[in-house]
This record gives C-alpha cells, sequence and structure tokens, in this order.
C-alpha cells in the first residue's frame, strides 16, 4: 500500500521542481536594450503627440517603455516601445 502513495510525492515534487525551472524563461524581458542607448521619453512623447496621441504615462516595463495614451478619437491605448528605437513592440498588452 505503501508504493503507490510514495510514486505519487515523487511525481508532485518533480512537477513541481520542473515549474519553477521553467518561470525564468516565462519571465523574459521584451525589450533588451541597455540603459546606457535608452532615448528620453520626452523624445518618445513627442513623437507620438505628432501622430496624434494624448500622453497619459509613460514608465518602463519589462525593459520596454510602457505608454498609456488615448488618440484622437478618444479611444485608450496601451503599448509598449523599443526605449532606444522607440519603436513599437506588438505583444500580449497591445490594446489597439
Amino acid at each position: 500500500m505503501r508504493r503507490p502513495w510514495f510514486a505519487i510525492r515523487y511525481a508532485a515534487a518533480g512537477l513541481a521542481a520542473a515549474c519553477l525551472i521553467a518561470t525564468p524563461a516565462v519571465a523574459d524581458r521584451d525589450c533588451n536594450v541597455p540603459l546606457a542607448d535608452w532615448q528620453p521619453r520626452e523624445a518618445l512623447q513627442k513623437k507620438l503627440e505628432a501622430e496624434g496621441w494624448t500622453v497619459l504615462s509613460i514608465r518602463s516595463d519589462d525593459g520596454c517603455y510602457k505608454v498609456r495614451a488615448t488618440n484622437a478619437q478618444g479611444a485608450r491605448l496601451k503599448a509598449k516601445f523599443d526605449p532606444a528605437r522607440l519603436e513599437r513592440v506588438t505583444g500580449r498588452d497591445d490594446d489597439d
């Protein structure tokens, strides 16, 4: 009778260990730009305002600039931008 429970315990421990090992791969950064190469937030804000965005906030997130804004029609926008090239990074956080 002890043997099946023993196997289940080892299997559960192995599964938990596999999940912990895989976690860093899931948390990989979207942008891998050295801080010295980042352009200022003001440059991104000017670029977006020239494109008709009204910038509400710009913050760093996962190595990228994360922007919350509205467009000319008043729709809310969320997007990530490469901090060196100021180009949009497509991914799971885009709303539009």
